[in-house]
């Protein structure tokens, strides 16, 4: 819940950022007196807030009559230099290795215990890819969400292990196996998965990292079985993503 934004002199933009924070990972998708009750502002006043942020494309009205946050808000956060540099860095690689296999390509970065898709290719084969720019998925369920995983903070990694959930019956669920997985994503410096996040879709994916060599991001690639072409595919990200570490800028966190 968000601070008690019926107090006397509480501002009109804290109650709009209240209204905004009502929406998380388990809330994506709420009727008025759910924000109206999560962002703890009475009803009227909620039905104000969201109509002028409906007005300017922070929230979109579904059919339904429940709200979800807009693609606007998605637009203003991709100035955030960390997604804004490293997206414009890394495209023209993307757009190499699609050419190369025409296969989806991927660039994400962690967000709390999700890996946050910034920037997606589709492939020509039919292959079924559940992520979009903007979509967040389990990190432990995918490519690039086990590269961000292997070398995230401890405490991140522990929260992760205690809380597996399968998306499908191949997903890795058993926390000492994901933990060997994840050391050997360290160890050989690419994670894959097998029908971990949607049935009949496989995955490669690489770290790459910062001027100071910390893993700000992972590169990845979506096919329909890895067992003949993983070595190419791991090869050809590894050349895109030392590519974008040289060309990120001095400072880039």
């Amino acid at each position: 819940m968000a601070g008690n934004s019926t107090t006397p002199g509480v501002s009109v933009s804290a109650r709009l950022l209240a209204v905004l924070a009502a929406f998380d990972p388990d809330h994506r998708s709420l009727s008025l007196t759910a924000i109206a009750q999560r962002a703890d502002v009475p009803l009227a006043t909620a039905h104000r807030l969201i109509r002028e942020l409906v007005s300017w494309g922070a929230l979109v009205r579904r059919p339904s009559g429940e709200y979800v946050v807009g693609r606007r808000l998605w637009d203003v956060g991709l100035l955030a230099p960390v997604q804004a540099d490293l997206r414009e860095v890394a495209s023209p690689f993307l757009h190499d290795i699609y050419g190369a296999t025409l296969a989806t390509v991927h660039l994400a970065v962690r967000d709390g215990h999700e890996a946050l898709y910034l920037d997606r290719l589709a492939g020509h084969a039919s292959v079924p890819v559940v992520s979009k720019v903007g979509s967040r998925l389990p990190l432990h369920a995918t490519g690039v969400g086990k590269v961000l995983l292997a070398h995230a903070p401890a405490p991140v990694v522990r929260s992760v292990l205690d809380d597996l959930v399968a998306a499908t019956p191949y997903t890795v669920t058993q926390p000492g196996r994901l933990a060997r997985q994840l050391r050997q994503v360290r160890e050989e410096g690419f994670a894959q998965t097998v029908d971990e996040m949607t049935i009949g879709a496989c995955s490669v994916a690489v770290p790459v990292h910062g001027p100071d060599d910390d893993v700000v991001a992972a590169l990845g690639i979506v096919v329909p079985d890895l067992r003949r072409d993983r070595g190419r595919l791991v090869a050809a990200l590894d050349v895109a993503a030392r590519g974008i570490s040289r060309s990120l800028p001095s400072g880039f966190h």
